[in-house]
Order: C-alpha cells, then sequence, then structure tokens
C-alpha cells in the first residue's frame, strides 16, 4: 500500500491530521456491537480492519490470511483475535455479523458470495471481482436480499470533492457533458516475461490456498506473485485499469449518468500472455442521458499516456495535470477534477472562479458499520459497486483485443461481435473453490 494509497484513505476517513494507527476504543452493549472478521490481514486489509475498528460498535473478532507473516502484531491490539489460514474454516467455526474482503482481486467474490448467502454484511475491496460474470452474480443476489449491508471500499467516493464533481455537473456549472477523460499514472502492467526460474514458497505462506480458484502452477520468488505484485498478472489482479478505474471512475459514473457502452475500444498497451499491460488507453461510447449530448465519450489512459496536449492547451490552458484524474468537456465549459482535489472550472481554456458547493465527506467505513447496525444506508452499495465495476472491466477485457470496437450486450452479457472476448467473461475455476451462486 503506497503512502498515497494511506493518504487518500486518511481524508476518506475524516482522519487528515491522524496517523493511521489502532485505537482501543470501548464497545457499545454486546446487543449494538457487531461481530466481525476480516479476510486478509496485511496490506489493504490491515487499512481496512484499522478504519473498521474505529466504531465502538464493531467487534473484530477473526481473521483470516494465508500469510502468517500478514497478521503480524494484530493478536497483540486483539488479545481475543482467533486467526485462520481458510477463510472457508473461519466462517465455519465463527459466530459475525459482517466482514470485510480484502484479498487479491482474484479473490473477492468467493469469500463475498459465501458470506452474502450466509447472511452476512460485506464490505469488499474494489474491484468488486475480477470477472464479469463474478460482479453481476454478487449485484442479483445483493438485489435479492435487500437487508444485506453491501459496501464496496472505493473509499473516495465519500470524500466530498468527488461528491462536488457530481453535484456540478448534474446542476449543469459546464452544460451537457460531450466528452470526459480520465488518467492514472500508475503502471500494474508488466511487458516482460514470466519468469522461468521458481522456487518453494515461504513456509509461512499456504500458497495453495493464495493461488484459490486460480489454476495451479509454481511459486515464483521475488515479490512476483505476492504480497503486491499479484496487480500486473493476468490471473490474479486487474492492472492499473481494474485498480484505480474504480476510484477515479467513480464519480465519472457518478456524474453523467451512462448506463451500458454502444463500444469499447482499446488503442494502447496489450496484455501478453501472463501479464497486464501498461501505458493503456481505452475509449467508451455511450449513449446520452439528461446530463450529456446525445451521445458521450469516455477515455482512460494510464501510465505514460495522457489526453493529447494540445487539446489539453485548449481546454484548460496552462494548467498543469495531475498524476490522476479527470478532465469533463461540456457544452458551456471544462471541469478538470484531480484526484482527491478540488474541481476547477474551465472556460475557453481560462480558469473561471467559482463557488464550490458546500459538502463534507463522510466516514466510508462507519457509514458501512453503522447501516449494518440498521442506521442509514451506504453510499456504495453493490447496486451501484456493480455497474460500475462491469464499466471499469469491460475496459480492462478489450485490453485484449487491440483495435477492435466491441459491442457489448448487457443484459445477455455477451460481445455481439467478437465471439472470442466472450471466454473471457467468466473463469475456469480451480477443482475444490467452485463457489455457490457464482456457477
Amino acid at each position: 500500500m503506497t503512502l498515497s494509497r494511506r493518504r487518500a484513505i486518511q481524508i476518506a476517513a475524516g482522519a487528515i491530521a491522524a496517523p493511521m494507527v489502532f485505537r482501543n476504543f470501548a464497545h457499545a452493549a454486546p446487543s449494538e456491537t457487531l461481530l466481525h472478521v476480516s479476510v486478509g490481514a496485511g496490506g489493504m486489509a490491515r487499512a481496512d480492519i484499522n478504519s473498521l475498528t474505529e466504531s465502538k460498535n464493531l467487534k473484530l473478532v477473526a481473521v483470516a490470511d494465508v500469510d502468517s507473516r500478514q497478521v503480524g502484531d494484530l493478536t497483540k491490539k486483539f488479545p481475543d483475535l482467533k486467526v485462520y489460514t481458510d477463510w472457508r474454516e473461519m466462517f465455519e467455526k465463527e459466530k459475525f455479523d459482517s466482514v470485510n474482503i480484502s484479498t487479491p482481486d482474484h479473490m473477492h467474490a468467493c469469500p463475498t458470495m459465501r458470506a452474502m448467502l450466509m447472511g452476512k454484511h460485506v464490505y469488499t475491496q474494489k474491484p468488486l471481482t475480477q470477472t464479469l460474470h463474478e460482479c453481476r452474480k454478487l449485484t442479483e443476489v445483493a438485489a435479492a436480499n435487500p437487508k444485506l449491508v453491501s459496501q464496496m471500499g472505493i473509499q473516495i467516493h465519500s470524500h466530498r470533492d468527488h461528491k462536488r464533481v457530481v453535484t456540478m455537473i448534474q446542476d449543469g456549472v459546464i452544460g451537457k457533458v460531450k466528452e470526459v477523460h480520465s488518467w492514472s499514472n500508475k503502471t500494474w502492467g508488466d511487458p516482460s516475461k514470466q519468469p522461468s526460474k521458481t522456487e518453494a514458497p515461504p513456509k509461512e505462506l499456504d500458497f495453495d490456498k493464495w493461488l484459490g480458484v486460480a489454476a495451479e502452477r509454481p511459486y515464483i520468488g521475488g515479490g512476483y506473485f505476492h504480497p503486491g505484485n499479484w496487480r500486473k498478472r493476468l490471473d490474479f489482479g486487474t492492472g492499473t485499469f481494474g485498480d484505480m478505474g474504480c476510484h477515479i471512475l467513480d464519480p465519472v459514473f457518478g456524474a453523467i449518468g451512462v448506463k451500458s457502452a454502444k463500444s469499447i475500444t482499446s488503442s494502447g498497451g496489450a496484455p501478453n500472455e501472463h501479464h497486464w499491460a501498461v501505458d493503456v488507453e481505452v475509449q467508451y461510447i455511450f449513449p446520452g442521458s439528461k446530463f450529456t449530448t446525445d451521445e458521450v465519450s469516455l477515455t482512460w489512459y494510464d501510465g505514460k499516456k495522457r489526453p493529447p496536449a494540445e487539446a489539453v492547451t485548449k481546454l484548460i490552458g496552462s494548467e498543469k495535470l495531475s498524476d490522476q484524474g479527470s478532465l469533463y468537456v461540456g457544452e458551456k465549459g471544462v471541469l478538470y477534477s484531480p484526484y482527491i482535489g478540488a474541481p476547477k472550472l474551465f472556460v475557453d481554456g481560462k480558469a473561471v472562479e467559482t463557488k464550490l458547493p458546500d459538502l463534507k465527506s463522510d466516514n466510508h467505513y462507519l457509514q458501512f458499520v453503522d447501516a449494518a447496525r440498521g442506521e442509514g444506508k451506504t453510499s456504495a452499495p453493490f447496486s451501484y459497486a456493480g455497474p460500475l465495476t462491469e464499466m471499469v472491466l469491460l475496459g480492462c477485457l478489450s485490453t485484449r483485443f487491440p483495435k477492435t470496437a466491441l459491442k457489448w450486450d448487457t443484459a445477455k452479457m455477451e460481445f455481439t461481435n467478437e465471439p472470442k472476448a466472450n471466454a473471457f467473461v467468466k473463469r475456469a475455476v480451480r477443482k475444490g473453490w467452485a463457489e455457490k451462486g457464482l456457477v
């Protein structure tokens, strides 16, 4: 987890000035306390645990992690904590009300689905799943069980600047939106070949359980899979697009009200046999909504890719683009939205002073805890997060078919003009890992 990600989570949680530390809060009465478990103990899971346990109404009772090193000092912070290697055993043995799933992307869907079918409230990290099929199934189960509380871990969704963008676009500050350009400088891809040298996994790591639904294979050392570089690997992550798209395209999706894309075309880097690409560029064409022109385009760039410099200068003059962000081009002006920064208005390439909506940040984590206790609702439930994730995953998948305008039938969940693309809508699941509801 990078410093910028920590900073982002602190901002979203309303803890800008405070370091991310464990705190000893007194719990509410047992009848008011959520008994909570975590699938994952280190990295992003640790950040999620830290933020969720800031509520006096939630008690962490158990964690499951395939790597004992990730548990670290959790048992010192939570002396009664039970520790498992297999989340399935934890689900079977522990009494709990809610769970956060904070694992590599390929293992989001299984524990999330099982938890929901058990009647448990779920907080699942982004992207909601690794495949379109898994995403649709989770969305459907959540819709069929309205009493279940769900939240996707797009913490910045609750930041005031994200909410300001949505409000300003929908208030017509730049008129109807014609096009959007969004980007991230991250490079969760790998143009090289997979290393041929393998080795035994560390004794602390149960690599078989780490693989989970993915096909069996030898362990490769040097951090190739674990603990962080899995994002670059086709079988385990979703590249930069999947990692940051759910964050950066969240206000885009929320603001312009687009539904299913008419086409998705990749013109940047393409994956190789084992790894996601770097320097991706993908353009979506959507039918219009009440906040857009009759047709609206959305272009995603990552790595070294950016919107054309000449066009940027015309839109926002000498303003320099941040490392991550979005440009909303409307009929009356341009809204520049740096990632986790106040949006700026431009007209004819010149900055225009404007009063920003007076909005406050919410605590994305405690919002989930409160909703699970029957107080309020989450702002990124699966009814919202599912379609958002599908949009992002369609972009990821399109990079496998460069310069092909893929046509997607949302209702049938299939590509109508490229049958080969349909092979990537659903993944093959390793024997012993098929999960009820995801078949």
